[in-house]
């Protein structure tokens, strides 16, 4: 059986093409840049032509620019909306028995700080939202065409293939500085929100778990656990024997996004996935990456 990654770039491709040729498949990852076959998922001659000469089994649309940032609306409408019509239809067409995973996202839902489940409302409080929503739609509409379309709601995850610039590695590897001597200071939004700090690698587990599914097709993926950046904080500075506070300025009228952000994951775990990386764990993996 062969499964095609899209957008296998980010963090997340690697694990998932990990899980799934740890169960046979033949999995292949496109990406618009980095060691990948190449495909920018907007162009939708050239998905077609790919879903018609590769006839997949399954399709993983993960292909997205991740930030809320107003600046890339049109870069996320292109590459998550329009992508996701693109992959969907190729797959109507060429492709009928294929399943589609479509990534979604846990900001796309309305929040006002308790946790957040399928039958949570959506809110289009930034562009990127908007470009997810539009996604969940057209997955619902090729559902009732037949397509075997998945959706599932990602919440925050982390590891060691993190980027320098996200909050939790530039904790990490500030932490690793700083015990090696480089006296700097590391200044920070808000040390008290809350979100899931899930490992990616167990994330994509769940959605290949989700995507095997005949009957479940939408789920949030997290782990139900929050945990405060300020914990992480402690997390990474104490496996260095430093006390974060020491070390750490907080930026002076910063306003986060949310106060809190956490799924209520009973679907999932329904289908009887579960995480097998706890918090500390991660903090160990992303300090000694």
């Amino acid at each position: 059986m062969k499964a095609l990654v899209l957008g296998a770039n980010g963090q997340d491709g690697p694990y998932l093409i990990e899980a799934l040729r740890a169960r046979g498949l033949e999995a292949i990852g496109f990406s618009r840049s980095g060691p990948w076959s190449r495909l920018d998922v907007a162009d939708r001659e050239a998905v077609s032509a790919l879903v018609a000469s590769t006839r997949p089994d399954w399709i993983f649309q993960l292909a997205a620019r991740s930030t809320t940032r107003h600046e890339a609306l049109h870069e996320n409408h292109a590459s998550i909306s329009t992508g996701c019509l693109n992959v969907l239809e190729a797959v109507r067409t060429h492709a009928p028995a294929a399943r589609v995973f479509i990534a979604g996202s846990a900001v796309q839902f309305r929040n006002v700080g308790q946790p957040v489940d399928e039958s949570t409302p959506f809110e289009a409080s930034s562009a990127y939202a908007v470009a997810r929503i539009q996604s969940v739609y057209a997955a619902r509409y090729f559902r009732s065409l037949g397509v075997k379309a998945y959706v599932g709601y990602l919440f925050h995850h982390e590891s060691p293939r993190r980027g320098a610039g996200h909050l939790s590695m530039m904790i990490a590897l500030a932490a690793r500085r700083i015990a090696a001597g480089s006296g700097e200071t590391l200044e920070i939004g808000d040390p008290s929100v809350v979100k899931e700090w899930t490992f990616a690698g167990d994330t994509m587990e769940a959605a290949v778990t989700l995507a095997s599914q005949d009957e479940v097709f939408e789920a949030v993926i997290g782990t139900g656990e929050g945990h405060s950046v300020e914990e992480w904080l402690e997390a990474c500075f104490s496996r260095v024997n430093l006390v974060w506070r020491d070390h750490v300025r907080i930026k002076s009228g910063f306003r986060a996004e949310y106060p809190r952000l956490v799924s209520r994951p009973e679907r999932l775990r329904s289908l009887g996935w579960g995480p097998r990386v706890a918090f500390g764990e991660l903090a160990s993996m992303m300090m000694t990456a």
